[in-house]
């Protein structure tokens, strides 16, 4: 479709393209400051970038959250002058390194509470550094710009210079790096700021694999060790290609310790692959498929201990989610995906007490799938605590959405021979008049075909 368009439009010749260009930057900054991109000498556009460079500095506008997308692409541009202007690699790592460096004037200006301008340094900003450093042949100068930069860190965005310096940096240039921090480090009287210096060290210990670094660099920035700081450590020492020690790193995390398991689990998971430890992997794979049945971890599971287990293993399971007391809607989910209908509807049923209209996403899931079953039963009751949840709390922008209900309980009840203990319709319906019959705006705009 693209190159379509593409062919149609270079049909229509330079002249109409130029007319159409022009026309569209008379109503839009953006296409205007193209043109100008498009048209201008690459030293032009350098001066372009340093002037707008210059201007933000000075600015005094202010924008705000519904700004933001709009002002991070003029950012973009900024950088695509940069990126027009520019060939000298020296130069183009200077200038970006300038974009980094005008961080606090460009978010004291703006709300970047949707994380628009952040993702202008972290991903555009960044990869335009990365291609001018790397065609650059003074490394040793590179690693001083970014050293450099990241002096002072106020608003966390820096470091992402000193995060990819793996991708641009030979590992001798960044040891050299490394020293340099330490010593600010260890001059640095304020706390935070040695700490800072000691984070910076990580990253660059991680990305050259040395894990003995990056364990000697956290135990002297925290001194005791977090369950999360355990986790890290292991990570690097399984990334470096050490296994046991990584392994030996989660050992000490304390038995019963819930906080980051999942992160944990995963380790463990690689590990146990590398050892080639089938038994605790095993065991691991069923830990996890228990606490959470899905057709992902079903999957992870069948691929160790073979999938010609499939049916007894889904078999085992339904028989304990249907002992089970307390409803996870994640579990219904799971009969469904396997096929086991039947024992999904009775597992809702017996649970439709625990039925929770405020977990919107899943239960409107769960009710179009059985609905999609013909379960008229079951699928009313989710239906009911969908429209209850939205009566209960008032939400008028809800109110579409309920009255919908509404009227597939309306369809439904006709299709349902047995209510078992369940109200009828038409008592279901009485209660709720009863309770919420005064709101009007609701009532009003529901209207039963006939």
């Amino acid at each position: 479709m693209a190159d379509y368009r593409k062919q149609k439009l270079v049909d229509l010749g330079p002249d109409t393209l130029a007319d159409a260009l022009l026309n569209l930057a008379v109503h839009s900054d953006e296409a205007d400051d193209l043109i100008e991109q498009l048209i201008a000498t690459p030293k032009e556009n350098v001066q372009r970038f340093k002037k707008k460079l210059s201007d933000l500095k000075h600015s005094r506008r202010f924008i705000d959250w519904r700004g933001a997308a709009g002002f991070s692409r003029e950012l973009e541009m900024l950088l695509q002058d940069l990126k027009s202007g520019v060939d000298d690699p020296f130069t183009g790592v200077e200038l970006v390194a300038a974009f980094y460096e005008a961080d606090n004037t460009i978010f004291e200006m703006c709300d970047d509470s949707s994380g628009n301008i952040g993702d202008v340094f972290r991903y555009d900003a960044k990869e335009l550094f990365v291609d001018y450093a790397k065609r650059c042949n003074d490394k040793e100068k590179i690693a001083d710009i970014i050293l450099k930069v990241n002096q002072k860190d106020n608003y966390g965005i820096r470091d992402t210079l000193i995060d990819c310096a793996g991708e641009c940096l030979p590992e001798t240039v960044i040891r050299t790096m490394i020293d340099t921090l330490q010593n600010w480090a260890d001059k640095e009287k304020d706390e935070y700021g040695k700490r800072h210096h000691l984070m910076l060290i990580e990253s660059l210990a991680r990305q050259i694999k040395d894990a003995k670094l990056f364990e000697k660099t956290r135990i002297s920035s925290w001194g005791k060790l977090s369950t999360a700081a355990l986790i890290d450590i292991a990570r690097v020492y399984l990334e470096s290609g050490d296994v046991e020690t990584a392994h030996s790193w989660l050992k000490k995390i304390p038995e019963g310790e819930t906080f980051q398991a999942y992160e944990r689990d995963k380790l463990l998971e690689e590990i146990y692959h590398k050892q080639g430890d089938s038994e605790k992997l095993t065991d691991l794979l069923y830990q996890k498929f228990r606490s959470y049945h899905s057709t992902d971890t079903l999957q992870a599971l069948l691929d160790v201990i073979g999938h010609d287990k499939r049916d007894d293993v889904i078999s085992d399971e339904t028989r304990q989610i249907l002992k089970a007391d307390r409803l996870r809607e994640s579990d219904a989910e799971f009969l469904i995906a396997v096929g086991k209908i039947d024992e999904a509807e009775e597992y809702l049923l017996k649970r439709a007490v625990q039925l929770d209209g405020n977990h919107y996403g899943s239960l409107l899931s769960l009710a179009e799938a059985m609905a999609a079953e013909n379960r008229h039963l079951v699928t009313s009751m989710m239906y009911r605590s969908l429209l209850i949840s939205i009566l209960e709390r008032g939400y008028t922008k809800a109110y579409p959405h309920g009255i919908r209900y509404l009227k597939k309980l309306d369809k439904l009840a006709a299709s349902v021979a047995d209510w078992k203990e369940f109200n009828h319709h038409e008592a279901f319906k009485a209660q709720i008049i009863e309770a919420h019959g005064r709101k009007r705006s609701f009532w009003s705009k529901y209207e039963v075909k006939t």
